[in-house]
């Protein structure tokens, strides 16, 4: 199966889990794209900015597990990212992500709220898929089971 059959299959699964993953994509871009453009800013926004960055280095790990296995990280750091393996606990993750950039618009207006739309977004969708019962999904584009497995 090629790549873009093997996600088109994921996307017709109907599972928001996937839908949420591959938003969480799209955050790790915007998250270190606007980390990047807003810490030149004078003031309290460049702890936003700082915060945005960090969080898409969160996000990366979360997203994609494959990374856990090659990238040469500690116990601890492990064990931290490993919490938030369950539907609810990524909703979560991405809703405090989200909500801290939202608190940014009180110290200045600035591109970090398209952060915060997105985060909500792959927040929600996290959520809906805990809600309608659904058993997180990992992409295996992203480097899920299939993936994975293939490494050990």
């Amino acid at each position: 199966m090629g790549f873009g059959e093997n996600i088109s299959e994921e996307f017709k699964s109907r599972n928001f889990s996937i839908y949420g993953q591959w938003t969480g994509i799209v955050c790790v871009f915007l998250c270190i794209a606007l980390g990047i453009a807003n810490i030149f800013h004078l003031g309290l926004l460049i702890l936003f900015s700082i915060i945005c960055l960090v969080c898409g280095f969160i996000i990366i790990f979360i997203e994609i597990p494959l990374l856990l296995r090659i990238c040469p990280t500690s116990p601890k750091f492990d064990g931290f990212i490993r919490r938030f393996e369950t539907n609810y606990m990524r909703a979560a993750i991405y809703l405090l992500m989200s909500v801290i950039q939202w608190i940014s618009i009180s110290v200045d207006v600035s591109s970090l709220i398209a952060a915060a739309v997105v985060l909500l977004i792959a927040a929600c969708f996290y959520a809906l898929a805990g809600i309608k019962g659904q058993a997180f999904q990992g992409s295996k584009t992203l480097g899920g089971q299939g993936v994975a497995q293939m490494i050990i």
